[in-house]
C-alpha cells in the first residue's frame, strides 16, 4: 500500500502523466472555484450577519478558502476523477504495466453518472463532518475515516470496473475492505494539504490503479494451479 502510494506520487511529477495532469488540475481549480463563489454568494444573500462577524471573515479569508479547499477537494477530486478516470489509469498502464492487457473504457455516460451521483454524497458526509468539528476529539477522526471510507470505495471500484463488470468489482473491494479503507484514508489525508491536494484526482486514480494491481497479482499468485 504505501508503495503504491510512493509510487503514485512519483507520477504526478513524470513527463508522461504531464498533459493530463494539466487538464485534471485546470478543472480541478476552476471547479473549486465555482463552489467557492456560489457557498460566498449563498451565504452573502441568505445569512445575515453582523458587520464586525462580516470584516472578520474577510480578514480570515485566506483561512477560510483553506478550510473551505479542504472539505470541498475529496468532492471535487470524484467528480473530476470521473471525467479523466480512464486517461489517468492508462497512463498509469502504458507506464508501469505495458506487458498487461489495458483496461476497458467505461462508457461516457455511466462514468458521468457515477461521478455526480458520489459527489453529492461526499457533499453531505462532509457538511455533517464540518458540524463534527465543534466535537473535540472526534473532528480529524471523522475526517479521515469518513472520507477514507468514500474515497477508497469510489476510486477503487471505478478503477476496478475498467477491468471487470461492476458487481464483481464492488465484491472485490468488500473483501479487501480495510485495505481500501485505509488507501482511502491515504487520499484523504493528501487531500487535506493545501495546493499539494489540487492534484488529488490524478494521485488516487493512478494510486487505485497501483492498488489494484498489486491485489490482482496477490488474488493469481494464490489461485490454484
Amino acid at each position: 500500500m504505501i508503495n503504491a502510494a510512493i509510487q503514485a506520487f512519483h507520477d504526478l511529477f513524470t513527463p508522461p502523466f504531464r498533459s493530463v495532469a494539466l487538464r485534471t488540475l485546470f478543472f480541478t481549480i476552476a471547479l473549486l472555484a465555482l463552489l467557492i463563489a456560489g457557498l460566498e454568494w449563498s451565504f452573502g444573500h441568505f445569512v445575515a450577519l453582523p458587520d464586525w462577524i462580516e470584516s472578520t471573515i474577510q480578514w480570515l479569508g485566506g483561512l477560510v478558502l483553506v478550510v473551505a479547499s479542504m472539505f470541498l477537494i475529496p468532492a471535487v477530486s470524484s467528480l473530476i476523477a470521473g471525467l479523466y478516470l480512464d486517461d489517468i489509469a492508462l497512463t498509469v498502464e502504458e507506464t508501469h504495466y505495458p506487458q498487461d492487457a489495458p483496461g476497458h473504457e467505461m462508457p461516457v455516460a455511466e462514468s458521468v453518472w457515477l461521478a455526480v451521483r458520489f459527489f453529492f454524497v461526499v457533499i453531505g458526509v462532509n457538511i455533517l463532518i464540518l458540524f463534527l468539528l465543534l466535537v473535540p476529539g472526534i473532528n480529524l477522526i471523522a475526517f479521515y475515516l469518513g472520507n477514507g471510507y468514500l474515497l477508497g470505495r469510489e476510486f477503487f471500484e471505478m478503477v476496478a470496473m475498467r477491468y471487470m463488470p461492476a458487481k464483481d468489482a464492488k465484491a472485490l473491494r468488500q473483501q479487501n475492505g480495510v485495505y481500501v479503507v485505509l488507501c482511502g484514508m491515504i487520499i484523504a489525508a493528501f487531500a487535506s494539504v493545501p495546493i499539494l491536494n489540487l492534484a488529488t484526482p490524478l494521485f488516487a486514480t493512478a494510486f487505485m490503479v497501483h492498488a489494484y494491481k498489486r491485489l490482482e497479482r496477490k488474488r493469481l499468485a494464490a489461485a490454484p494451479a
